[in-house]
């Protein structure tokens, strides 16, 4: 009979993949001995793959340039790294390496481009793409970046007022985007994107706020849907009209030379993940040739702001099982030593599902299990995979400890959970280690980050700050009472 954990992997899936290999019934991800890194470090912990993003990277610019060539395209390709999916330093530093630009969605952002342009890794040629709302920091954090002579900073315009503000800013010419406020799919609550400005009012803004301002100029549209690079029809039917707008705003605005088509390239959340990342990249490519060609104007320049897809493949977690609980007849509740609320917060805000996988004892036999988290909250949990309502796991036994990973985890998950900050019902982050290969290809680890410890909740909290001016005034009336014995 096939009751071992390997033989329900290999019925599911295809299995091993580019990323999974299994060794000594132990698995590998990217060649990394995932038990050695347990022993190593500890468990729970938090791991980034750092090559991964390097990867990505290089195949969306494969992806891309071969599908110019293709469609002879006379526009250039350049990908910019959205810092929201994960803004650490490593990952800048990593990403950046790979000759991309950046896409910014706030005021400290900003410090964070700033930095980095003092420290080499970027320069003025770097294109900076500024999103989102903009009020009062963002605006001036913008404006000083532009008027420190980073003339490749293109804000992106999201609301009316928003050219009169960085206009009163900004000292000298300053280029800028639009944002189109795309129409939503039928199931969401709402019709149009908060962001952004619809596609009727286009035209009219740039001819009243832009056409006779001397010292703005447009550069760029910015289109981009909340579902993603998807082949869907409403996905088509979206760019189309988007392209419709962009030739429209060609023929009277002729410094429009680029269109940003946002993100959305989704990441593996399953082993039976499919996606023809090729297919989609050649059909845009195409349409937007389509669409100038019959139109008599000249192709943009193409803009895309991809963040899971830079980093979301080059992360995992690590847990321990550290006990079973048999709540009734069918339902055992396999308890991790740490928190999917504040670790992996996606499982439970948006019932997000990511790769997991049995870390160890894949020759073992399995059994159909729930995962639950550390908190008291009931919503703490774990239940099923992207394709099959479940979760198998090898039999728990208290004598052979346990781990589970789970995969592809790298875009959004600390910022979301609060990185170094409160975590519900005071579970601390865990640990997060860097991984990395040398000029040999060896692997190469690095504690980033220790712990959470309680000393640093509690100081978060006040109770320090308590204890240190309890402490002080205690120091105060011995050494008063010291000084009083002293002069008697």
């Amino acid at each position: 009979m096939n009751t071992k954990y390997i033989d329900l992997i290999d019925q599911t899936y295809i299995f091993p993949q580019d990323e999974f290999q299994l060794n000594e019934n132990q698995l590998q991800f990217h060649g990394i001995e995932l038990m050695d890194l347990v022993e190593q470090y500890g468990a729970p912990l938090k791991f980034t793959y750092l090559p991964k993003i390097s990867d990505n990277i290089q195949r969306a610019k494969k992806w891309f340039n071969d599908a110019i060539d293709k469609h002879d395209y006379k526009g250039v390709y350049n990908y910019c790294y959205c810092t929201k999916s994960s803004h650490f330093k490593h990952v800048l530093d990593t990403a950046m390496k790979n000759d991309i630009h950046i896409e910014t969605s706030s005021a400290f952002d900003i410090d964070i481009v700033e930095s980095l342009k003092r420290n080499g890794t970027i320069s003025n040629d770097t294109f900076v793409i500024c999103n989102g709302f903009k009020r009062d920091q963002y605006i001036k954090n913008i404006s000083r970046l532009i008027n420190e002579g980073h003339e490749n900073c293109i804000p992106i315009i999201d609301n009316y007022e928003e050219i009169e503000l960085l206009s009163d800013n900004i000292e000298a010419d300053f280029n800028v985007g639009i944002r189109i406020a795309s129409e939503e799919e039928p199931k969401f609550e709402f019709y149009t994107s908060r962001l952004g400005i619809g596609y009727k009012n286009i035209v009219p803004f740039y001819e009243e706020q832009i056409k006779n301002n001397d010292k703005v100029t447009l550069k760029m549209l910015h289109f981009f849907i909340n579902t993603g690079i998807r082949d869907t029809a409403y996905y088509w039917n979206e760019l189309l009209k988007c392209l419709k707008v962009y030739v429209k705003l060609k023929k009277i605005c002729p410094s429009l030379d680029s269109l940003n088509i946002g993100g959305g390239f989704p990441i593996k959340n399953s082993l039976a993940f499919e996606y023809d990342y090729e297919y989609i990249i050649d059909e845009i490519i195409n349409q937007i040739n389509l669409s100038c060609s019959e139109n008599e104007v000249p192709v943009p320049n193409i803009f895309t702001e991809f963040g899971s897809f830079t980093v979301g493949e080059s992360g995992g977690a690590i847990y321990e099982v550290l006990y079973q609980k048999q709540q009734n007849d069918r339902e055992k509740w396999n308890m991790i030593n740490s928190s999917f609320i504040t670790t992996l917060p996606d499982t439970w805000a948006i019932n997000k599902r990511f790769i997991m996988l049995a870390v160890n004892r894949w020759n073992e036999e399995y059994e159909r299990v729930l995962l639950g988290g550390l908190t008291c909250d009931s919503d703490d949990y774990y239940n099923s995979e992207q394709h099959m309502n479940a979760i198998y796991l090898p039999k728990f036994k208290k004598e052979k400890p346990l781990y589970v990973g789970f995969f592809n985890t790298g875009a959004y998950q600390e910022t979301i959970g609060g990185y170094g900050g409160l975590q519900h019902c005071l579970i601390p982050s865990p640990k997060h280690v860097l991984i990395d290969r040398d000029e040999n290809g060896n692997l190469v680890t690095s504690l980033f980050a220790p712990q959470q410890t309680s000393e640093q909740l509690l100081s978060i909290l006040g109770y320090n700050k308590t204890t240190n001016s309890n402490e002080k005034k205690h120091e105060a009336k011995t050494n008063k009472a010291s000084l009083i014995q002293q002069s008697e």
